[in-house]
């Protein structure tokens, strides 16, 4: 991949990730903090800029979004590629959730 690509789909990410969380925190800012593992500060700032600064901000070159999943019981949960595997794909789910969501509340 190019670099000049690369910087473009960096973009358009941040571009749709900044939408999106503008859509969530707008809806329901208690649903997006959650959702997306923003603190309130930041839910606040996202939700309040405009048109122009979204697009400006999404034009850089450094990618806005990450992933929370930052260690291997939550990874193995979410694609079920643990070696004591289960079968119901929900539950796996359901669990990697309810870590990822304990995980959020500790760095609240």
């Amino acid at each position: 991949m190019r670099n000049e690509q690369l910087l473009a789909e960096i973009r358009e990410a941040n571009m749709t990730y900044l939408m999106l969380a503008q859509s969530l925190i707008r809806q329901d800012k208690t649903e997006a903090l959650f959702r997306l593992g923003l603190s309130e500060e930041a839910a606040d700032l996202i939700g309040a800029l405009s048109p122009a600064q979204v697009m400006r901000i999404a034009s850089g070159n450094m990618l806005l979004c990450r992933f929370r999943v930052d260690d291997n019981m939550v990874w193995n949960l979410l694609t079920n590629h643990s070696v004591n595997k289960v079968d119901n794909d929900a539950t796996t789910k359901l669990h990697a959730s309810i870590l990822m969501a304990g995980r959020f509340a500790e760095a609240v």
